[in-house]
């Protein structure tokens, strides 16, 4: 009897506790109302994220009976609650989610190569995209009457082997094909996750010359390959690529160096049709539109003038889409300028966080696999940034409108226009850290200048100056462009080369990434205080970055490839000879912004015609690593010894079972379940990041194709 009166009270102080809680959490929701239903986009793509994250067809199953019971759990605490409808919604959602982007991979299946071939076989041209810098055409091809090779592969081929070369023609080749590559190296760029949506099966190079049959009627190229020509032929070089890229989305023409400097100040988002570019010829559009029609008294007075404008507006979007190449990024970009017409013309505020929220569920239930590019990401990070920060009291009350001098009010907007490039680096760097392992720091100022100079100069000039060719009047526009577009490449060289514009950082952890957006969500879309609650995941998960240990040895998927971290920062090459992307991918997973150097050429390596062997750390973190580099078979008895000497051995082949390093041994075999490792070695045990160990996702294990007898087997690298 004594228990239970003890108990009674204490029992009666945590339900009050609860009930408490319960309250207050029903009365923050109360207050953030408006704001929920910003949150069903992020929880379908939480639910998309989590299936690609989670590795096997079990894990899926497994998240969904979770989220089924939570959905129960939400009914439980009742419908008629605030917090059970969320809860109930939230799981919904999240389940939706996952089944969406699991349909949507299963919809998309097409065969997939099983290994290298060489063979020869006709195929029609569905795209063929010019690389001119490159000295380059990419094609999409279909192969026919071929049922051994994937229904559309992408080849590569040499300009001078068909520079015309246009869709719906029908060609015969000879060309070197390969499944679709995967990441090299964890947190890699994986092409075949890409390649699987976009039902590609096969990737390769085109040897030799190129026989040709033109479509029947086809006399011309498509208007996108005629306008991309022409504006080639206004402007040379890089100035004319990016002068295409802003009309047609055609990038070939832009040098390696010059795209390489617009990445590293924060300006390749130019070169990719999307917001900024729909929204200005939107917005010209309806101005030119609205300006004319205002002519007319009687469809002023009549209240025609707006929507007429925000048709032409749409057409315009439509047709520049069209022009584009109609690619998701651009699509989606369309998506949002059509949302904000509607809103004008239902007399509501345009830019809001619903509209963004709104956009963001259409493109996720229309393309779910957007979610995991970084196009995606990067696009809505920004644009929810810039309208949180201009919704804020604050920022409002910095910016509204007063009476001043014009100098100060300049002066504000310029400080206005430096805040948002501001918040929108911090909010796309660990986008950008995730994906590339790499953020521009002073992309804040370069935007400042390079957003207006291209919005105001570059895209009304070349606008006009195609307007006006259609006469012959169109060259003085064309100087206007160029000019204006030598000084944007010359301000993207000036940043990029800037001491500490890049800082770069080895592979992002996936939790403490999901930490840090869900952080940066938590600030941005809710508008009470309890916003300020985001700032610690944020927080944490930006820390987990900072001390992330860089890999002391990167090994590629092939095994042909190793990096080794060196003592002053640097990485060295098991290869010398090894290709730019080869010491990009390197660079990058490392988290280094410096040529790698040469292991052969260091004094610690000991080398042979098929072996090399070097220490890498000092003193008790000491390891011994041995790595074949011939092509000679070797006994196994006579590896015996040297393999046992050593703690880490690697090679791209297959080693002998007598060959058995100390803690970890690494060959053909080991690699083909693995994948490309990164290995971090010190004191105590060490730990090795696996890019695919157990990935059941259908481009890990498609369905393959294997080549007939008219293929030729062949091995190597990709091409």
């Amino acid at each position: 009897m004594a228990t239970r009166q003890l108990q009674t009270p204490i029992a009666a102080r945590w339900i009050s506790i609860w009930r408490g809680a319960g309250d207050a959490l029903e009365a923050r929701l109360e207050a953030e109302r408006e704001r929920i239903g910003l949150w069903l986009p992020v929880a379908l793509g939480v639910g998309i994220a989590a299936w690609f994250a989670l590795p096997a067809k079990a894990h899926w199953i497994g998240l969904l009976l979770l989220l089924a019971a939570g959905l129960c759990g939400g009914l439980l605490i009742g419908w008629q609650s605030r917090l059970g409808r969320l809860v109930v919604l939230g799981c919904g959602v999240m389940a939706a989610g996952v089944l969406l982007i699991w349909t949507r991979a299963v919809w998309v299946a097409a065969p997939v190569l099983a290994g290298p071939v060489v063979t020869e076989f006709s195929a029609i041209v569905e795209r063929a995209e010019p690389l001119p810098a490159k000295g380059q055409i990419r094609i999409l091809a279909l192969p026919q009457n071929r049922t051994d090779l994937p229904p559309r592969v992408r080849l590569t081929l040499r300009s001078e082997q068909a520079a015309t070369l246009t869709g719906g023609e029908t060609i015969g080749v000879r060309a070197r094909l390969m499944p679709p590559p995967t990441a090299s190296l964890p947190g890699g760029y994986d092409f075949a996750q890409r390649a699987w949506f976009d039902r590609i099966g096969a990737v390769g190079t085109v040897l030799g010359d190129v026989s040709r049959t033109p479509r029947a009627g086809a006399t011309t190229p498509p208007l996108r390959a005629r306008l991309s020509a022409h504006i080639h032929g206004q402007v040379d070089g890089s100035a004319g690529g990016i002068a295409a890229a802003l009309v047609t989305g055609d990038r070939g023409a832009i040098s390696e160096a010059d795209e390489e400097a617009m990445r590293r100040s924060g300006l390749a988002h130019l070169l990719s049709i999307s917001g900024l570019h729909v929204t200005a010829v939107v917005g010209f559009a309806m101005l030119l539109t609205m300006r004319l029609l205002a002519l007319s008294r009687r469809l002023a007075l009549a209240g025609y003038v707006l929507p007429l404008a925000a048709a032409a507006g749409a057409l315009a979007g439509g047709g520049y889409t069209l022009l584009a190449g109609a690619e998701v990024p651009t699509l989606r970009s369309f998506i949002a300028a059509l949302l904000v017409l509607i809103a004008f013309l239902m007399g509501r505020e345009a830019l809001t966080l619903r509209l963004v929220a709104a956009g963001a569920l259409i493109v996720l239930i229309w393309r779910p696999e957007s979610l995991a590019g970084p196009s995606f990401q990067l696009s809505f990070a920004a644009v929810t940034a810039i309208i949180a920060l201009h919704e804020s009291r604050p920022m409002r009350s910095f910016l509204m409108r007063r009476e001043e001098p014009w100098p100060v009010r300049f002066g504000r907007a310029i400080a206005g226009l430096l805040l948002t490039g501001l918040v929108v680096e911090v909010a796309l760097a660990p986008i950008a850290l995730f994906h590339f392992h790499k953020a521009g720091l002073y992309g804040a100022l370069a935007n400042v200048v390079a957003i207006p100079l291209t919005t105001f100069v570059i895209m009304p000039a070349e606008a006009l100056a195609l307007l006006f060719d259609s006469v012959g009047l169109g060259a003085p526009f064309w100087w206007i462009t160029e000019q204006a577009l030598l000084a944007l490449i010359g301000l993207a060289h000036g940043v990029a080369d800037a001491p500490g514009a890049v800082a770069m950082m080895p592979s992002f952890p996936r939790w403490s990434f999901a930490l840090a957006v869900f952080g940066g969500l938590w600030l941005l879309l809710w508008k009470t205080g309890w916003r300020r609650v985001g700032a610690v995941p944020l927080a944490i998960g930006m820390a987990a970055l900072l001390v992330q240990p860089r890999p002391d040895l990167l090994v590629t998927s092939d095994g042909r490839h190793i990096a080794a971290a060196l003592p002053d920062g640097g990485y060295a090459l098991l290869r010398d000879r090894a290709g730019d992307y080869v010491r990009d991918s390197m660079a990058e997973a490392a988290g280094v912004d410096a040529p790698l150097a040469a292991l052969t050429d260091l004094d610690h390596v000991e080398c042979n015609r098929d072996f090399c062997r070097w220490s890498q750390g000092e003193g008790s973190a000491r390891r011994i690593i041995l790595a074949s580099r011939g092509r000679d078979r070797i006994e196994g008895a006579e590896m015996a010894a040297a393999c046992a000497a050593a703690d880490v051995v690697i090679s791209d082949r297959w080693l002998p079972h007598e060959c058995v390093g100390r803690w970890i041994t690494i060959d053909r075999d080991s690699l083909a379940t693995s994948g490309g490792l990164a290995l971090y070695m010190g004191e105590k045990p060490e730990a090795v990041a696996t890019l695919r160990a157990g990935d059941g996702h259908p481009w890990r294990l498609p369905q393959q194709l294997s080549g007939n007898d008219e293929a030729i087997p062949t091995g190597g690298p990709a091409q």
